[in-house]
């Protein structure tokens, strides 16, 4: 329950709703019993009154209370599902903005484990069950306390004795229910909050690698999966859909037994009427209306279970601590950028072998470097020290002489230009695309940065307007590169990282590419990660890596002479 305390807190924020929800559900509850109770007593002293009462019998007043309890049971249903949804919806979206702002911090390392659809699940889904904790729990569980202290204190002015009796038995129904379909509910409601994420992500998995499964057969024993885990999923829900009915069952059973109970103590006379007559209706249909308060509560608890599972989720992303802290403010953004790392060394967390080591290097405002080496060698994972992706497990990596841990994200990110290996294209029109790295920039602006890198042929149909589509299915792997590249062109910060930027381009485009590179950024830093050979002689210094080191460093001649790694490279091209 420890879970939830979280959770509860961001309802304070919205606390005028939400005590307004639970007001008016227990308005609303009062009239449904006041109507009952009024029309079973009305029904009984007409019926007592009979012929001889027609002249002296007050019919207009009692037909006037059961007229105003049942349009006040209808205006405050409604205004009840009105404010209760509202107040639930604002929670929500308040939390999903909450959750975010703790995954954000969150460096590649802390979301890392989760899958893709794992953790949308988590996001989506799992939130959205957050909302039973109000509509399920807090606010049955109120209105019903309320409605038996009310009834209890209403009906004590006629007996005490049966006004305590029928109280007692509803607040013993209160604290047993909810504890018996709470521990029954449990394990149920913990598995289907998995159940539900594994044929989620399963169900996405299938989706996206739905090519490879239909080429290679496997279609089959996919949908055998999610087939198993839908079984389990319907079996888990029948298991609710049963407990659901055994507590109405429940408390349809106590309602009836406490009616009857309260006629047979009644028979008696009461109290303060020792002829009660009519008065009997009140203690037999007042039990009926007001176990309509418990419905709710025991149904809650039951699906308390799920709540507290998804919460459990939810917080293992949000409460996890950010690897990678910038602080509120840092050195000014600089015109041009040098670079220096000494014995920087890096260690993927979990595992036991370094990535980098011992990387020492100097680079000077406006120098360009290419970092060369084969896959793994770690020439990524320094990239993404430089933005910090990571924080380094030892040594110092400055920038300007400051220490790169002394900027501020905003600064730092104005800084640097980026194009990393896999080049995300958002589900949205070509300009927005683009916009996204100049948000100020014109349409003239994209226009030529999209001729400079060759991506003019986008303009030929719809222009800027052209969409995308999810994830770029129009564009060929080699276009959303350059996309990439005319996001950098438009960013345009001192110091530009690129990964890998002439990937799956011909060699006629891969020349023009570097070319406009050397071009733009002759008074920029540059570092660009490769394994081919194409252009290196221009660059002002070669990085060769191999197992996480710099093995050899030097221009383009100077390295083809030296008969070296380098070399060996050239020769093997």
């Amino acid at each position: 329950m420890r879970i939830l305390l979280p959770y509860l807190a961001l309802y304070r924020r919205h606390w005028f709703r939400l005590s307004l929800g639970v007001i008016l559900a227990i308005v609303t509850l009062m009239a449904s019993i006041g109507l009952l109770t009024l029309s079973g007593w009305f029904l009984a002293a007409s019926a007592v009154a009979g012929l001889a009462g027609l002249y002296t019998f007050n019919y207009m007043l009692p037909a006037a209370g059961v007229r105003g309890g049942a349009i006040t049971r209808t205006a405050g249903r409604y205004a009840e599902r009105l404010v209760s949804h509202d107040a639930t919806f604002r929670v929500l979206a308040h939390l999903r903005v909450f959750t975010f702002t703790k995954i954000m911090p969150l460096t590649p390392g802390g979301i890392a484990r989760f899958r893709q659809a794992d953790l949308l699940n988590r996001l989506v889904a799992d939130v959205d069950t957050l909302d039973h904790l109000y509509l399920r729990v807090i606010s049955p569980l109120i209105s019903a306390m309320v409605v038996i202290i009310l009834v209890t204190f209403g009906l004590s002015f006629i007996d005490v004795t049966l006004a305590l009796t029928l109280g007692a038995i509803m607040l013993a129904m209160m604290v047993v229910l909810p504890v018996m379909f709470y521990r029954a509910g449990k394990p149920a409601g913990r598995e289907l909050t998995a159940l539900r994420s594994d044929y989620r992500t399963q169900l996405t998995a299938w989706l996206q690698g739905q090519g490879e499964l239909v080429v290679f057969g496997a279609q089959p024993q996919f949908r055998q999966q999610l087939d198993d885990i839908e079984r389990r999923w319907m079996l888990r829900q029948q298991q609710q859909a049963k407990l659901t009915g055994l507590s109405q069952a429940m408390v349809i059973a106590a309602a009836g037994l406490t009616v009857t109970l309260m006629l047979w103590l009644a028979a008696g006379g009461l109290s303060a009427f020792p002829q009660p007559g009519a008065l009997i209706a009140l203690f037999v249909f007042t039990p009926l209306a007001a176990f309509e308060a418990l419905g709710p509560v025991a149904a809650a608890f039951q699906h308390l279970g799920q709540v507290i599972a998804s919460a459990q989720r939810v917080s293992q992303i949000i409460d996890q601590p950010a690897d990678v802290n910038f602080p509120a403010q840092g050195p000014l953004a600089a015109e041009q950028v040098s670079l220096s790392l000494k014995d920087v060394n890096f260690t993927y967390p979990g595992q036991p072998l370094p990535v980098l080591k011992n990387i020492t290097l100097d680079v000077c405002a406006g120098e360009h470097i290419a970092l060369l080496g084969q896959t793994g060698c770690g020439k990524s994972t320094l990239l993404q020290l430089l933005t910090r992706g990571w924080n380094i497990s030892s040594g110092s990596l400055m920038l300007n002489g400051h220490d790169i841990t002394e900027y501020d994200e905003a600064t730092l990110r104005q800084t640097i230009t980026v194009v990393s290996q896999r080049v995300h294209v958002f589900n949205t029109t070509l300009r927005e695309n683009l916009r996204m790295a100049s948000p100020k920039c014109s349409d003239e602006q994209i226009t030529d940065v999209l001729k400079q890198v060759d991506l003019h042929v986008l303009l030929e149909n719809e222009g800027l307007n052209a969409w995308l589509g999810e994830g770029g299915r129009q564009l060929s792997g080699g276009e959303q590169r350059r996309l990439g590249l005319a996001r950098a062109l438009l960013h345009d910060a001192p110091l530009w990282l690129l990964d890998e930027p002439t990937e799956g381009l011909d060699a006629e485009t891969e020349q023009h590419i570097l070319a406009l590179l050397h071009k733009h950024c002759q008074n920029k830093t540059l570092l660009l990660v490769t394994h081919r050979l194409h252009g290196l002689e221009t660059f002002d210094r070669i990085c060769v890596m191999e197992e996480g080191q710099i093995v050899e460093q030097g221009d383009h001649q100077t390295l083809a002479a030296a008969q070296g790694r380098y070399a060996r490279f050239l020769s093997r091209g």
